[in-house]
């Protein structure tokens, strides 16, 4: 059993766990990035830690230039774009059930174990019991071919329950005490923290309303992700307005009330499916910090359509469309269009 660690409570628990149900464990820890001043130090010596406690070995990884330019440089370009990338999405897709599971099967494993919050039946993926951390919507993009051969020990805990039954095991109880890691795992601050160090993020621009009027200006577009509500200027302005688009060419952003952000239908493409179907009623989730709606699915050569039951608000180009029968994950897809059809 090859367990992907981090540095991290959960990816220890993991190891732990499964060791407790008699596997025998062995660890690899990818390095994927250098942004961050002791970022793998910090990671390895917790990693050294739990190794000594549960008397397995573990290698490390370094898989940086892929990483560069599979994750990295994508985030990098899409704000440059205009549009709002999901790095965790391409991460789980390219690099960890990607490169380290060709590694883990490698080794010999016979399965890669991981610390997501996420279920497994060995055919499909399914939401994890603890709703408030599932991250099965960062999977919706992996390869179906991996999937059986994949564990989720946190499947069915809390991450109150994983850090509790931690801090009772004196040899890894520091790594429970630890504060949880960023969302982003190269992005400590503001995600313009690392565009700055590649780009030109200052542009003076204008700020128009949806007839393509001057109303006011920003500080530029990359400043902006479409439902922000703050850091530019509408000329006598009452009542709050909200981003509704950007354009790159032009360094402008548009801007309306919140009625004007509402969407019905979703055009995605890079499409990753889990079933064979090609037109079907389901639930689709539009970014990662938000509820599923009811939506009919159609599947056309290369494409994708949805179309939304009711509107929602606030959809980025650029964000994943991940699609759901009640917990079973069905696919996903990345926005490449977003529309509002008049009635």
């Amino acid at each position: 059993m090859i367990v992907g660690l981090s540095g991290g409570i959960d990816s220890s628990m993991t190891a732990y766990m499964l060791q407790k149900d008699g596997y025998e464990v062995e660890g690899v820890y990818m390095k994927l990035h250098n942004v961050i001043e002791g970022y793998h130090e910090k990671n390895i010596a917790n990693i050294e830690q739990v190794a000594k406690f549960l008397d397995i070995k573990y290698s490390i990884l370094d898989i940086s230039d892929k990483f560069e330019k599979e994750v990295y440089d994508y985030f990098v370009q899409s704000y440059i774009d205009g549009i709002t990338p999901n790095p965790c999405v391409k991460c789980n897709a390219t690099i960890k059930f990607g490169v380290l599971f060709d590694e883990a099967m490698r080794l010999g494993g016979d399965f890669l174990a991981t610390g997501h919050y996420a279920k497994t039946d060995g055919e499909f993926i399914y939401k994890a019991d603890d709703l408030s951390k599932d991250q099965s919507y960062f999977l919706g993009q992996i390869n179906k071919d991996v999937i059986p051969k994949l564990i989720f020990p946190m499947s069915k805990y809390t991450k109150e329950y994983i850090k509790s039954v931690a801090m009772d095991i004196p040899e890894i109880n520091s790594i429970a005490k630890q504060k949880d890691s960023q969302e982003i795992c190269f992005v400590e601050g503001e995600y313009t923290d690392i565009l700055k160090k590649h780009t030109n993020i200052d542009m003076k621009g204008k700020t128009l309303d949806k007839e393509g009027n001057e109303i006011g200006h920003h500080k530029g577009y990359m400043h902006y992700t479409v439902g922000k509500r703050r850091g530019f200027y509408v000329h006598g302005a009452h009542e709050p307005h909200f981003v509704i688009s950007q354009d790159m060419k032009n360094n402008t952003i548009t801007v309306g009330k919140k009625e004007d952000l509402a969407i019905d239908s979703v055009k995605i493409n890079h499409i990753n499916m889990f079933i064979e179907d090609k037109k079907i009623m389901c639930d689709v989730k539009l970014r990662f910090r938000s509820t599923t709606v009811k939506c009919e699915l159609t599947l056309k050569d290369d494409n994708g359509y949805i179309k939304l039951l009711d509107p929602i608000y606030g959809v980025a180009v650029g964000q994943v469309a991940v699609f759901y029968s009640d917990d079973k994950l069905l696919g996903s897809g990345i926005i490449i269009q977003t529309s509002k059809n008049e009635e």
